[in-house]
């Protein structure tokens, strides 16, 4: 078992936007850690939410996306 703590955690992130044909739900409950000299990567097909999932961390999301659970 590694001992080392997480650089990052994420837990349970959930993001949203606001259109104008609703509530768009752009990430549901995704956990990840990553361990010192650790490299995540994440993969997905385009439009799964790679993106979003970087910007919520990094807390710069367009002005229509929130961060409504998760840490």
């Amino acid at each position: 078992m590694d001992e080392r703590l997480p650089v990052l955690e994420v837990r349970n992130l959930k993001v949203q936007f606001a259109s104008r044909d609703g509530v768009v739900r752009a990430v549901e409950d995704l956990s990840f850690d990553v361990l010192p000299d650790e490299t995540l990567a994440i993969v997905g097909e385009s439009g799964c939410g790679k993106s979003v999932t970087a910007q919520a961390v990094l807390n710069v999301l367009p002005r229509n996306g929130r961060i409504v659970a998760g840490q």
